[in-house]
């Protein structure tokens, strides 16, 4: 039974050999990874909120930076309030999209939709587990319109298994992967975001992976993380299994952790030195529950500490990574459960060997129509070791 994430449960700690030989089945990842096509703006939908002045500047930013042809630009009229009910998402949303994509015959073409800042970011349902939830983030609910526009229907609760999840060997077509993956040019300020798209175009593949486990031991989370680091390049990766937290580290590219949830972590802020085209994910349960800033006082705390909470969570915050210099970073809009949230053994050594972003968090996101939510350009890609 999946636990969740915010109150997760101290499971037994498995040995570490045991790690070990559930990843023995793979061939070696840098000589597994395919020959993959390079992906381009001409594979990418950007999606505007016209009632949005700071996403239409986005947008105008990202199209003349990548650049995205006039044609894969999709002007919505909706809300720009973050959280929405499922018939705002069906007829200001899903629906324009995929007009946008019928009129002008790009179902097959594009295979990212990116969202920017100032369209909703979560649609408001009856909470519940991995079956029952009608919670979803808009992003994740995306996903499945290339399969609807195709004549497929899927019912509004639960999750629905991703078929792109932990295909390592595939690159992402269609339509042998019927999905969109979908990413959001979105931070706290219009400032962010525009750092964060020029920091995807300096990407280059150097630097270190940051893999910190939890304190006590987390079983399952714990056993991926350090999976990860068994699979990501020798000598580019800082694994830290003590009590401890880390912070200030230099020339990172790439972090995983436990975020909130690891009982050491007391500071909002890491302090660390990212580098172009780094990349971030944890185990938090509603690290993307807002985009929006909090005061500039706010740290992290608990969940008995109600009056210092920040957007009904005492958790990290996505886009705190972005503002402290990473170019992208994954989240959760609601309660994911552990065995919903985004796989760091996948993604991680996927990003090291030359996926590009959205590729690399997809095959390491188990579920869509559900929580995840990726910061980030789609085609930010630190190209081969």
């Amino acid at each position: 039974m999946s636990q969740p994430v915010s109150a997760i449960a101290r499971l037994p700690f498995r040995q570490f050999p045991a790690v070990v030989l559930s990843v023995l089945w793979m061939v070696p990842i840098a000589a597994s990874v395919p020959r993959l096509e390079a992906q381009s703006a001409g594979n990418v939908l950007l999606v505007v909120n016209r009632r949005d002045p700071v996403s239409q500047a986005v947008a105008d930013y990202y199209a003349k930076r990548r650049p995205v042809p006039s044609r894969h630009v999709c002007f919505l009229e909706t809300t720009t309030e973050e959280t929405i009910d499922w018939q705002t998402y069906t007829t200001q949303i899903e629906t324009p999209v995929g007009d946008c994509l019928r009129r002008e015959h790009l179902e097959e073409k594009v295979l990212y939709i990116v969202t920017t800042m100032g369209v909703p970011l979560r649609i408001d349902g009856m909470s519940g587990s991995i079956q029952k939830s009608e919670q979803s983030s808009v992003d994740s609910e995306l996903t499945l319109l290339y399969a609807k526009l195709h004549g497929d229907h899927f019912e509004r609760a639960g999750a629905v298994p991703n078929p792109f999840f932990g295909k390592r060997d595939s690159p992402f077509l269609h339509p042998q992967f019927p999905i969109y993956l979908v990413t959001r040019l979105a931070a706290n300020d219009l400032a962010d975001v525009k750092a964060m798209i020029d920091r995807s175009l300096s990407a280059r593949n150097r630097g270190m992976f940051v893999i910190d486990t939890s304190s006590p031991a987390n079983g399952d989370g714990d056993n991926w993380l350090r999976a990860a680091a068994l699979l990501l390049p020798a000598g580019r990766v800082v694994l830290d299994d003590s009590p401890d937290v880390l912070y200030k580290q230099r020339n990172v590219i790439g972090y995983a952790s436990w975020g909130s949830n690891d009982v050491g972590r007391k500071q909002r802020w890491l302090g660390f030195e990212w580098l172009p085209g780094a990349i971030v994910t944890e185990f938090v349960s509603t690290n993307a529950r807002t985009l929006k800033p909090p005061p500039p006082y706010w740290n992290l705390t608990t969940y008995t500490d109600r009056e210092h909470w920040f957007a009904g969570s005492p958790q990290t915050l996505s886009a705190d990574y972005i503002h402290e210099g990473a170019t992208g970073a994954s989240g959760n809009v609601y309660e994911p459960y552990l065995s919903g949230c985004v796989r760091p053994e996948y993604v991680l050594p996927a990003y090291a060997h030359g996926r590009n972003l959205a590729d690399s968090y997809y095959l390491g996101m188990p579920f869509l129509s559900w929580q995840g939510v990726v910061l980030g350009d789609p085609l930010c890609s630190l190209g081969k070791p």
